[in-house]
């Protein structure tokens, strides 16, 4: 597994690299955004993350167990992974990470917005809308990509949030690898690594670009 791990972080760090670099073009662009506007594009963006995730962590979770099983897998255990791996470590992601940046930038407007409390009637379902649908159609090649993607963004929004004064070079430089670290190793842990947990038979693991 942790062969496949390294193989997930080598295959994801350019395109996550590429999606930070244009986290912060956007950034540039929307420097002056009403705070409002900033928390409204979050919680556009952080839920389809939890979306995303869920679906990913859920087909990840069932095409090995299902094959390790040789028939279906029993659903409980299926919502619970699917569920923490999303909900979980998109906090993390979208949320957690982003505020420990903004905190050591010491940015005026910081605060940490956790969507499954928050927004617990808009979060919550929609986790369970990944997992249903990864019930039924186990792919993670989509998924993962656009959850990569998606992930960034919703951070980028968190940090837009708590933005009061112009930034400087080196805070740019700061948000970036905050940008970079909040999604890179989370959403590998999520979509990867935490579902494969739960299976015993490691051996014939793939990278999810291949499904």
């Amino acid at each position: 597994m942790w062969k496949l791990i390294k193989e997930e972080l080598t295959h994801h760090a350019p395109f996550t690299i590429f999606g930070a670099l244009f986290g912060i073009s956007l950034m540039i662009f929307f420097q002056g955004m009403p705070r409002e506007m900033a928390h409204n594009a979050f919680y556009v963006l952080h839920p389809l993350h939890v979306v995303l995730s869920a679906l990913a962590t859920t087909a990840m979770y069932r095409r090995h167990k299902c094959a390790e099983s040789g028939k279906k897998c029993h659903i409980l255990p299926l919502i619970l992974i699917g569920y923490v791996g999303a909900v979980g470590i998109a906090t993390l992601s979208d949320s957690v990470i982003p505020y420990l940046g903004e905190t050591l930038l010491n940015m005026p407007n910081r605060e940490m917005h956790v969507g499954f409390i928050e927004r617990w009637w808009l979060i919550n379902p929609l986790a369970f809308l990944g997992i249903g649908i990864a019930y039924f159609w186990p792919h993670t090649k989509f998924p993962h990509g656009a959850h990569v993607l998606i992930s960034t963004w919703a951070s980028l929004f968190h940090v837009i949030m708590a933005i009061g004064n112009p930034l400087s070079l080196l805070a740019y430089i700061s948000i970036f690898v905050f940008l970079f670290l909040a999604v890179w190793l989370p959403c590998c842990a999520s979509d990867i690594a935490f579902p494969l947990l739960f299976v015993k038979n490691k051996k014939d693991l793939k990278c999810s670009c291949h499904h």
